[in-house]
């Protein structure tokens, strides 16, 4: 009876660490499977905000990248991660963009793929990071989208590095969270600042089911931004139109997509 004791707990310690192991879930299985070498025209990297899961279907970076991965199924490569899962993001650009395998990327590995990051809250301040990251390697970015861009103590996510063609912001003023008001470039020779876009959910709620209590009550108007479908449909318009023509102009492809925000912050 007494060796049983051991046993028993043993048996009970694993089933417990087993249950709260996490599991690579289908979409990343799938993900790891696409790994494979070869050459992309487009690689669209997406942050989800706070402590959300990468493959959570109720919030709009996921919802965003479900509507133009099979739009683009065979030269662009689309995954969310979250958002403390950064240096993950950007060892996949790396790989994906080494394309001869031999540990260094040269130069026209580093040129031959449009990278479009985008994120909300933590995930947005992650987006502009890794930008900034790619740029220590001479990697240029397309494009930045920020939703309700929230930056860690140690993160700087209002000044967009010079390796990034395009980048736009998207806030609310509102609640005991809410997004940066004005992002700027480095360099304006080198970096098109689409806007800084302001939405007023005083004004214009947005119902999101699926939040929780807390949301609801303490940050509302940061959790619309996330759900928001109107905003989300015009940021996938917006990386649609770039993957399927990316010389459009940008002050044309801004007038376009983003026609009568609510308001603006130029």
């Amino acid at each position: 009876m007494r060796g049983i004791v051991p046993v028993r707990c043993l048996a009970v310690t694993l089933a417990i660490l087993a249950a709260t192991m996490p599991r690579a879930s289908a979409v990343d299985a799938a993900t790891l499977l696409s790994d494979k070498p070869a050459t992309l025209s487009n690689i669209v990297i997406g942050f989800v905000g706070g402590f959300v899961g990468h493959d959570n279907p109720h919030h709009g970076p996921v919802q965003l990248a479900k509507r133009i991965r099979p739009a683009f199924p065979k030269n662009t490569y689309v995954r969310v991660f979250e958002n403390r899962r950064r240096r993950a993001a950007y060892d996949t650009i790396i790989r994906l963009l080494d394309t001869n395998r031999d540990g260094v990327l040269s130069a026209e590995e580093k040129t031959r793929t449009r990278i479009i990051l985008f994120g909300q809250s933590w995930g947005a301040a992650a987006a502009v990071v890794l930008a900034r990251d790619l740029r220590r390697l001479g990697v240029p970015v397309l494009l930045t989208v920020q939703v309700d861009s929230v930056a860690k103590i140690w993160q700087n996510d209002s000044v967009i590095p010079d390796n990034v063609a395009e980048a736009i912001n998207f806030y609310q003023p509102h609640g005991f969270i809410h997004g940066r008001a004005r992002i700027t470039a480095a360099n304006p020779a080198k970096t098109e600042i689409l806007g800084n876009y302001l939405t007023d959910y005083r004004k214009t709620p947005v119902q999101c089911p699926e939040a929780s209590w807390f949301d609801r009550v303490f940050t509302p108007g940061h959790m619309e931004s996330e759900c928001d479908p109107r905003l989300w449909s015009q940021i996938e318009n917006m990386v649609r139109q770039r993957l399927e023509s990316p010389g459009t102009p940008a002050t044309t492809a801004a007038a376009a997509i983003l026609s009568a925000p609510a308001n603006t912050q130029p």
